[in-house]
């Protein structure tokens, strides 16, 4: 049973008030060392600051939609993140890279996916819940059909996690899976940046990364431990980076979000990212919605910070939109009464 169900109202509406202001004061911490690190050591805030303000305006408008349309909200959701994703190419989201754009249609679909499961759990109906399954693995197939690997294995480990958490009663062991399995991913990335890996693993990560994208990796990992306090300021890893002097086409950035905010913001930027990661998990397990919803949604954005580890997908405010949109819609309180 979920957490915050088996509580009672009085103490359920206290822990998920207590859950809103910690996401508040982490995303406000975010927004405000971004001004001061570039304060002191210049550059440009106005991304992070756009990703911040993107996550909160798309939770915010998750709350209200999921509580009022706990089918349609997420149905509509992936949706338009199907459509988004097969549109890329033709559409101004900010990246400018191929490498970049690639990460960002892998993580649409991924979100998409994400809110056809959590579609297909809230749906009353079997056909209902079929039809919306269905939907999540068409969006699974759109993902091999546009040729993304990295969309096509996240959707497909979402889906198969969303028909898994049938099975489960108990979302806190879950979710603590959920965040180990981020842990290794985030960990596996910097230890191919710090060259420290085996010969006979880090050769084939090599091969599938792109010697390109970790040559990025090593630089922004050796700028994070030169100015490990403030890192060299937001927005400035193109202007310092050896690997990036003579590419023409690189849009300033290590295609990594752990090490580009360890570069630019310090450790304190990395950190504060971990928190924000944390504290949606928490509060998806204070979730009054169905074990079966959280988990669908918890399963969508752990695959979408394995994308961020090795991409640039974060940099797409359609993404940091999505993925605020999807844990508010996996938070709120239908008015409607739910099975957990």
């Amino acid at each position: 049973m979920g957490t915050a169900a088996a509580a009672g109202p009085a103490e359920a509406y206290e822990r998920r008030s207590a859950s809103d202001a910690t996401g508040v004061a982490l995303l406000g911490a975010c927004a405000a060392w971004a001004l001061i690190t570039a304060g002191v050591r210049g550059g440009s805030p106005e991304g992070v600051l756009l990703a911040v303000l993107a996550v909160a305006a798309g939770y915010a408008g998750g709350r209200i939609c999921g509580a009022l349309l706990p089918v349609a909200a997420p149905c509509a959701g992936a949706l338009a993140g199907l459509g988004l994703a097969a549109a890329a190419p033709h559409l101004p989201l900010g990246l400018t890279s191929p490498l970049g754009r690639a990460g960002a249609v892998a993580a649409l679909l991924i979100l998409a996916a994400g809110a056809a499961c959590c579609a297909a759990w809230a749906a009353r109906t079997p056909p209902a819940r079929l039809a919306l399954r269905l939907l999540a693995l068409g969006i699974t197939c759109a993902a091999a059909a546009l040729g993304s690997l990295f969309g096509f294995a996240g959707c497909a480990a979402v889906l198969l996690c969303s028909l898994a958490t049938a099975l489960t009663r108990r979302r806190a062991p879950a979710l603590v899976v959920l965040a180990v399995s981020t842990l290794l991913v985030t960990g596996a990335s910097l230890a191919v940046a710090d060259e420290t890996l085996p010969d006979g693993l880090t050769a084939p990560l090599e091969g599938q990364l792109g010697h390109h994208r970790v040559l990025l990796w090593r630089d922004a990992l050796g700028l994070a431990t030169r100015e490990p306090a403030m890192g060299v300021g937001p927005g400035r890893f193109g202007e310092v980076s050896p690997a990036l002097a003579d590419d023409v086409l690189t849009d300033g950035k290590p295609h990594s979000a752990p090490l580009q905010l360890a570069s630019e913001q310090g450790v304190v930027g990395a950190a504060l990212l971990a928190a924000v990661f944390c504290w949606l998990l928490y509060a998806l397990w204070r979730s009054p919605r169905s074990t079966q919803v959280v988990l669908s949604a918890g399963a969508a954005l752990t695959a979408l910070t394995a994308v961020a580890a090795v991409g640039n997908a974060l940099s797409a405010t359609a993404v940091t939109t999505g993925a605020g949109l999807l844990a508010g819609i996996a938070t709120a309180r239908p008015l409607t009464d739910e099975r957990v």
